[in-house]
């Protein structure tokens, strides 16, 4: 048995000063303040020293850790992603990746998740293949620009099939709905999400039904709002805003390079805070930083001049939406951890309950994380 006391314990909407959290095995048994928890006998405790104790974060959307790809180097990036927090990981899998390259990458990354290597593994985040061949970094690696071909896509939805949570696509590619129908009926409770697109709402909202909830990395490579010279247009990200069932992933560096801070503050005015994820996205590209750029340090670009991805974590990805929107440690939480977990209908994790698994961190008022337990460790 353990025990964190002395903590500031983080709820959905509210905090328990002075709280105490036990664990059995790999699962919280009871918490509250300190005065209602009874300390078991040669319990170990770890002291919290006041700071917040929440749920361990948990981040859909990323293709990289400490500037290693996770499909090649699943141990050491699961390890550095639990060092800041990160409890559950989609690893993202793009269209810089050829069918070969697709299948080899998900073996690689479940034959670690079983082999005890990666154990922070939730599933897949499918960035693709089938996105707008103009948008997204390295557009000049994209190997599936031409039409969508049933056989070229089978083989990949039947490798991830009993492991995809999220899969991306863009509305507008023509013949994308018969992809969407095979998703479908391979992984029945598959959540789509709308990435790289020039969409219309209306081919948007089209795929509601099929159970497109998620926006991937809102306002960033999404479609032209130009409509005549003096008229605002809309685009996916209007269809996003409007639509109250769709998730909007934001990312959120140090800067504001990917979403400025303004339009963090607005986004979170318009989906409110049970409709906001944040993802860390990092990626591995080595591109020359393009002038004016010089301490965007935690982004990355690739050889044209294109943001690629960050070289985020989530933990501090939540330490900078505070900073630029204001919000709380609480509110963090939420987005890094209850929302994700509630988008993807994840059990047992995202928001501390007796019977949910101690995934749990501890962080100080700037979201710098101190300690990681996964699953009671």
């Amino acid at each position: 048995m353990k025990a964190i006391v002395n903590a500031t314990i983080v709820m959905r909407d509210y905090l328990i000063p002075n709280g105490t959290i036990l664990i059995e095995g790999e699962k919280i048994k009871k918490y509250g303040k300190s005065k209602d928890v009874a300390l078991p006998e040669n319990c170990e405790i770890i002291d919290a020293e006041g700071l917040y104790v929440g749920p361990g974060l948990i981040d859909i959307h990323t293709h990289a850790a400490d500037n290693k790809w996770i499909f090649e180097e699943p141990k050491a990036t699961s390890e550095y992603m639990l060092q800041h927090g990160v409890t559950g990981v989609l690893p993202a899998l793009y269209n810089n990746l050829n069918k070969e390259n697709y299948l080899k990458a998900a073996d690689d990354i479940l034959n670690a998740y079983e082999n005890g290597d990666f154990k922070n593994f939730v599933g897949f985040y499918m960035e693709g293949p089938y996105l707008s061949p103009n948008f997204g970094c390295e557009r000049d690696k994209n190997v599936w620009k031409d039409a969508v071909i049933r056989e070229e896509y089978i083989d990949i939805v039947k490798k991830v099939k009993n492991s995809a949570k999220v899969w991306c696509f863009a509305p507008e590619r023509e013949g994308i709905e018969q992809f969407v129908q095979d998703v479908k009926e391979e992984i029945p409770n598959i959540v789509f999400a709308v990435a790289h697109s020039e969409a219309t709402p209306q081919q948007v909202e089209k795929y509601i039904p099929y159970g497109l909830k998620i926006a991937t990395h809102h306002t960033n490579a999404t479609g032209t709002i130009e409509h005549y010279s003096e008229c605002r247009g809309v685009c996916v990200d209007e269809a996003v805003n409007y639509n109250k069932e769709i998730y909007a992933e934001l990312i959120s560096d140090r800067m504001g390079i990917h979403v400025v801070p303004y339009m963090q503050r607005l986004v979170r005015r318009i989906k409110g805070d049970d409709r906001v994820i944040l993802i860390s996205d990092q990626f591995v590209c080595d591109g020359p930083v393009p002038a004016g750029f010089e301490e965007a340090t935690d982004i990355h670009f690739d050889n044209a001049g294109e943001i690629a991805g960050s070289g985020l974590t989530l933990d501090i990805a939540c330490g900078n939406f505070m900073v630029h929107t204001g919000c709380s440690v609480v509110d963090a939480f939420r987005f890094g951890s209850y929302n994700p977990a509630r988008a993807l209908n994840l059990a047992r994790v995202g928001y501390i309950e007796e019977g949910n698994f101690a995934n749990l961190i501890i962080v100080d008022d700037k979201f710098n994380v101190k300690k990681t337990i996964f699953k009671g460790e």
